[in-house]
C-alpha cells in the first residue's frame, strides 16, 4: 500500500512539474503586473484619488465595490489590481517549487517579491491612515521600484542556466564607473519622489506637502539626473574604445536614450508648471530609466 502510495504521489509531482519555458512566461507577466501597478498608483496621486477610499484595507466599511465617486472609483481600481499583482506574484513562487529543475535561486528571487508585496500592502495603509503623509508616498513608490528590480532580475535569471552568472561579465570592465551610475540612477529616483511630495501633485489637496521649495529640490533632482546622464556618455564611449558585445552597446545606447528623453520631459513639466500629463510620462519614463539601467548590468538571455 506504501509502495503504491509513494508511486502515486511520485506520478503527481511528475504531472505538476512546470518546465523553465513556461515558467519564464509566468515571470513575465509577474514583472508587467509590477510595472503597470506603478503606472495605476501614479494616476491615483495624479488625479487627487489618494483619498478616495475612506477605509483601509477595503475601501469602504458598507460596500465591497464602491463607486460613489470617480476619485473613489479610481482608488479602488488600483486596490483590485494589487490582487492581480499578488496573483502573478504567488505563481511566481509557487511555481518556483515545482520547475524541473528546481532552483534555489529562483526560490529566493521568487519569496522575495512575496516579502515586497506584504510591505507594500502595510505601507499602503500608512498612506491611507496617515492622511498621504508624504515619506509614506516616497516609500510607496520606492519599494514598487524595488520590487520591479526584483521581478526583472527573476524573469532573467529564469532564462539563465543556474552555472551561469546574472551579472555581465562585461560589466566588470567599466568598474566602478557603471556602479556610480546605478547609485546615480537611485538617487535620482529618490530626489525625484521628493519633487513629488513638494509639489502640487501629492495625491489630495489638503494632503501634507513638505516645505521645501519647489525650485530648490527640482533644483537637486535636476543635478543628479545630469551627473546620471554624464555617467552614460562616459560608459558608452567608454564602450566605443573597448570591445564588448552588440548586446551590451546596445543596452547603453537604450539608457543614453531613455535618460535624454526623461531630462526633457522633466525639463519641459518644469517649465510648464508641472501638469498631471507630462507627470504620468515623466512616471512611466522613470520606469523605463530604471529597467534600461539595471539592462546594463544583469546578463540577458540567450
Amino acid at each position: 500500500m506504501n509502495g503504491r502510495a509513494h508511486a502515486l504521489r511520485h506520478n503527481l509531482l511528475g504531472m505538476a512539474r512546470v518546465s523553465p519555458k513556461t515558467y519564464r512566461i509566468v515571470c513575465g507577466v509577474a514583472f508587467a503586473s509590477l510595472c503597470i501597478i506603478v503606472f495605476t498608483g501614479a494616476l491615483v496621486r495624479l488625479t487627487g484619488s489618494g483619498l478616495g477610499c475612506v477605509d483601509w484595507p477595503q475601501c469602504s466599511e458598507s460596500k465591497f465595490i464602491d463607486v460613489t465617486s470617480g476619485h473613489t472609483l479610481i482608488e479602488q481600481a488600483n486596490r483590485l489590481f494589487t490582487g492581480v499583482v499578488s496573483f502573478s506574484v504567488i505563481a511566481a513562487v509557487l511555481l518556483s517549487h515545482i520547475t524541473t529543475p528546481k532552483r534555489k535561486d529562483l526560490l529566493v528571487l521568487s519569496w522575495s517579491l512575496v516579502v515586497g508585496v506584504l510591505a507594500q500592502i502595510v505601507i499602503g495603509g500608512v498612506v491611507v491612515l496617515t492622511g498621504l503623509n508624504p515619506f509614506a508616498n516616497m516609500a510607496h513608490f520606492l519599494v514598487s521600484m524595488i520590487l520591479v528590480a526584483s521581478s526583472f532580475v527573476l524573469m532573467r535569471r529564469s532564462a539563465l542556466r543556474v552555472e551561469e552568472p546574472l551579472l555581465r561579465s562585461e560589466a566588470t570592465l567599466f568598474k566602478p564607473w557603471v556602479f556610480l551610475m546605478i547609485g546615480a540612477t537611485v538617487l535620482t529616483l529618490v530626489t525625484g519622489t521628493v519633487v513629488t511630495a513638494t509639489g502640487p501633485h501629492a495625491g489630495d489637496e489638503e494632503a501634507v506637502r513638505f516645505g521645501f521649495a519647489l525650485t530648490s529640490v527640482a533644483r537637486v533632482h535636476s543635478a543628479s539626473m545630469i551627473v546620471t546622464l554624464g555617467l552614460v556618455i562616459f560608459l558608452l564611449v567608454k564602450s566605443r574604445l573597448t570591445s564588448v558585445t552588440d548586446s551590451l552597446r546596445d543596452a547603453m545606447q537604450a539608457l543614453l536614450f531613455a535618460t535624454v528623453l526623461q531630462a526633457a520631459v522633466g525639463y519641459t513639466q518644469y517649465f510648464t508648471k508641472v501638469p498631471a500629463s507630462l507627470v504620468a510620462v515623466h512616471i512611466v519614463g522613470a520606469l523605463f530609466f530604471f529597467i534600461a539601467s539595471l539592462n546594463i548590468i544583469i546578463q540577458p538571455s540567450a
